[in-house]
């Protein structure tokens, strides 16, 4: 008491004594003000009301504000179009450059000019162009680092053939294009040789990083088809973009033996960066290959390399992104060296600098000036030129070295993906003045076509040449038995997930088998680290069953629509049980949360189509969330929802038997009575037994398995200290959701719970 009376006193005279002094100095400082300036200065004549509206007006206006402004727009509504779009299947990308476009004069300029001026005023373009160029260096060193060269390596022959045929013929087709539109699209001063090489590249590049996330996301990866367009896509980037430098250097030479010197600049950095600074940099690599070891001048030092060799492809002559691609491809091929790297600089490049470069691009987008219905007719041209040169030169430069013509398709969807690449080959042409707005726009328009179609031409693809789906690959024995899908978000959920399959089955029996999924967001996913994050993700898993000297088959697979896949897989299977896990979110119980879950069911598109064709109403009523229902309902096998509360051992069990409809549950009873381990506890406080005769004879059957371990309670024992003893409950859906909607008490004191639905 004494100490904080000391405090309290020794704060009271130190905050006082120099504030007294603190108002002395600022008394005799105004003393010291020139008196006749006093007299004239306005802000004496100003009412404070008018003094914080300029101030506030003025710090609106600020360039600093507007760009901050600017970047949380860009920010929520590339986020809102890019999952608008993986709704409906296609690439989130495809959303980011819509979102582009709606924030440029093609609709916000057009039809709010006012606040599209109050929101990107001419003069703050400048830092949003040089902020996007910063994300986009970082973007294209990702991809730099994802291209795994031992790849390129091992398929060479066959990807080489493909991705060069895949180039050539959409360049010629280009060159020829350009030889139709020169005399009427080119920009003043533009040489034909400088417009057609430019048309040219524009058709024949391929999206690298949309491909490859397309790829995961069909499942394709690991499949040898996946390997060679993976490989086809890699080889054909680092010769477009090879051949975009030398474009780039007689573009801006002006002819093309001017352009010799940039080239052997050009020769000269390449041979510095892969025979000087690539041993280098892989030392460094092997030797910080881990977390702790990536300290900060590690990390600066890996940065200057970046900015060094971006810096010197724009001052030879070939762009600053050239370097920055090159940068990703010399650095240390070591794997967890790329995947500690990718992961300090991919989301910061990915989700706040690369939506800027999007809506940039759409600010320069201006579909307004295709006004007439020629210019449209060139719009078509222009794609339909890509699409066949693309297409079919990968097809049947595919089906040449002895593909199938189901893969050959594939291979040739796959490669006719142009999406952010080819915004950056169209970005780098209008800068240096070879593409004018009007032909600016329509390759624009190319790409978001020949990237749209790429998902639906795969599914038509898989048609009309079926073939088995992934999830077959899962099924490891054709017996009829017991078989357990777990479908598990984190590894410690997996993990309690299969504790809990394991005494549904018989280990014994060859025919009892445990699948484990995991469905990963693909956007949490790159070439470098998928392997890893897979081992990863199921180590808790193995280590569990290795626990339990039982065995699992397990499924990995990025995913786009997470439930869908999950729907999809238990469906497709031998499996006579699904399991999934649901917790609490950070969010349960605040406003915030119910803001969130509420706009999440209202955007659903699920439940719109629902609502549209009256299965349901708009608003969700269900006790457990959306995607949640989504499963229950869709899913044509029994589930099993955990509610996990920290379910460390599965010994004593408990069944509440409610109503006659609960004999569902019998079919999971009957197997954990065979497990000497469980103490089952089964109630029945409104006499369900006797009023259903399948019941009675279950329950007479499992009580012939060992009446110490099996107890039937006709009492309601639903209290705080039975319902603590316990383990895990099982209840059946229907009893589940009437506990909920009633409110009972109980439900606050239950164990973890396993809701199964028949």
């Amino acid at each position: 008491m004494m100490k904080n009376l000391r405090n309290v006193l020794f704060y009271t005279i130190t905050i006082g004594a120099f504030s007294a002094l603190l108002y002395f100095f600022i008394k005799q400082g105004k003393s010291l003000e020139n008196a006749d300036l006093l007299a004239g200065d306005p802000v004496a004549t100003t009412s404070s009301w008018d003094q914080f509206t300029d101030t506030f007006q003025h710090n609106l206006s600020h360039p600093l504000a507007t760009l901050l402004l600017q970047i949380i727009t860009i920010i929520l509504v590339a986020r809102v179009f890019g999952w608008l779009c993986k709704s409906i299947g296609q690439p989130t990308v495809i959303g980011e450059i819509a979102a582009g476009i709606f924030l440029g004069p093609s609709l916000l300029g057009l039809y709010f000019p006012e606040f599209s001026t109050f929101l990107f005023p001419a003069q703050s373009l400048g830092n949003l162009q040089f902020l996007s160029q910063v994300g986009l260096i970082l973007f294209m060193f990702i991809i730099g680092m994802e291209l795994d060269l031992k790849v390129l390596k091992t398929k060479a022959q066959e990807a080489i053939v493909i991705s060069h045929a895949s180039i050539i013929l959409p360049f010629a087709l280009g060159v020829g294009l350009a030889l139709y539109i020169y005399q009427q699209f080119a920009p003043d001063g533009i040489s034909f040789l400088s417009f057609a090489l430019f048309i040219g590249i524009a058709l024949s590049i391929t999206a690298f990083p949309v491909l490859a996330r397309i790829v995961q996301e069909r499942g394709l990866s690991r499949t040898k088809l996946g390997m060679m367009v993976i490989t086809c896509a890699a080889t054909d980037d680092i010769t477009a973009w090879c051949i975009l430098a030398a474009v780039i250097a007689i573009v801006k030479a002006g002819d093309f033996v001017s352009s010799i010197y940039t080239i052997i600049l050009a020769g000269a950095y390449v041979f510095l960066m892969l025979k000087v600074l690539k041993p280098v940099l892989k030392r460094v690599g092997d030797h910080y290959s881990y977390r702790e070891g990536l300290t900060k001048p590690v990390v600066a030092m890996f940065f200057v390399v970046l900015m060094f060799s971006s810096y010197c492809t724009e001052v030879i002559g070939i762009h600053a992104l050239f370097g920055a691609f090159m940068a990703g491809v010399i650095m240390p091929a070591n794997q967890n060296f790329r995947n500690i790297f990718i992961e300090k600089v991919e989301d910061v490049s990915m989700v706040l600098l690369l939506p800027l470069f999007f809506v940039f691009t759409g600010l320069r987008t201006q579909i307004g000036l295709l006004n007439d219905l020629y210019l449209w007719e060139i719009t078509g041209l222009i794609i339909a030129a890509a699409v066949t040169g693309k297409f079919i030169g990968s097809a049947v430069a595919a089906r040449f070295v002895n593909q199938s013509w189901r893969d050959s398709l594939i291979i040739g969807s796959l490669m006719n993906t142009r999406g952010l690449m080819e915004l950056v080959v169209l970005n780098i042409g209008y800068d240096i003045g070879v593409l004018s707005p009007e032909i600016f726009a329509m390759m624009v328009i190319m790409a978001l076509a020949t990237t749209c179609m790429t998902g639906p031409a795969l599914d038509l693809i898989d048609r009309f040449f079926p073939e088995k789906k992934w999830e077959a690959a899962a099924e490891t024995n054709e017996d009829p038995g017991f078989s357990i899908l777990i479908a598990f978000a984190s590894p410690q959920g997996g993990k309690k997930m299969l504790r809990l399959a394991y005494h549904f089955i018989q280990k014994q029996l060859a025919s009892h088998h445990i699948t484990a999924l995991h469905l990963s967001p693909s956007s949490y996913l790159n070439q470098v680290n998928t392997e890893e994050y897979q081992l990863e993700t199921f180590r808790p898993i193995t280590e569990e069953a290795a626990a339990l000297e039982t065995q699992f088959a397990s499924l990995f697979k990025p995913s786009q629509n997470i439930e869908h896949d999950i729907i999809e897989t238990a469906n497709a299977g031998e499996y006579d049980m699904l399991m999934i896990g649901i917790g609490r979110t950070v969010f349960e119980g605040t406003f915030l949360g119910k803001i969130l879950g509420f706009t999440s069911k209202i955007i659903s598109r699920e439940r719109l189509f629902d609502t549209i064709s009256g299965k349901e109403k708009l608003f969700h009523a269900d006790v457990f969330d959306e995607r949640t229902t989504h499963i229950i309902k869709s899913v044509k096998i029994p589930v099993g929802i955990l509610i996990e509360k920290n379910l460390s051992k599965v010994e004593n069990i408990f069944i509440p038997i409610f109503s006659p409809d609960d004999k569902v549950l019998f079919q999971f009873v009957r197997k954990l009575a065979l497990r000497e381990s469980i103490n089952l506890a089964i109630m029945d406080p409104t006499n369900a037994a006797s009023q259903s005769p399948e019941i009675q004879s279950e329950l007479a059957a499992i009580s012939d398995y060992n009446n110490d371990r099996v107890r039937l309670l006709h009492e309601n024992v639903l209290e705080k200290d039975f319902l603590q003893q316990q383990d895990l409950m099982i209840i059946s859906l229907d009893s589940w959701k009437k506990a909920v909607e009633s409110h009972s008490l109980w439900l606050s004191h239950s164990p973890s719970v396993l809701i199964v639905r028949g």
